[in-house]
């Protein structure tokens, strides 16, 4: 399992100007992404407003543009050197409990 969010001290100068052009792309694919997922959205509440129940589908679509969004973010925020990719691929985030 790997830390999204973890620092790195290291960081690449030329990386930093291609980061610009890639988060760009990525920012059109997430605006994409984003306009269907909310629309399955809307469609999903009526889905549980008529039914009482959720539409696996819709659901899942909706999970992967949310972990799409995540995996994301510690490229486009500076985190990290790591890019990932332009097109979402399938990404579990898991929630740790601190006790």
């Amino acid at each position: 399992m790997k830390q999204l969010f973890a620092y790195e001290e290291k960081a690449g100068r030329i990386e930093l100007f291609i980061r610009i052009i890639y988060s760009f792309i990525i920012g059109i694919v997430l605006m994409i992404y984003g306009c269907i997922a909310g629309i399955c959205m809307f469609i999903q509440f009526f889905v549980i407003l008529i039914l009482g129940r959720r539409s696996r589908g819709l659901s899942d679509f909706i999970q992967g543009y949310l972990e799409y969004y995540v995996h994301i973010l510690p490229y486009t925020f500076f985190m990290t050197d790591e890019r990932p990719g332009i097109l979402p691929t399938s990404v579990i985030i898991y929630e740790e409990e601190k006790v």
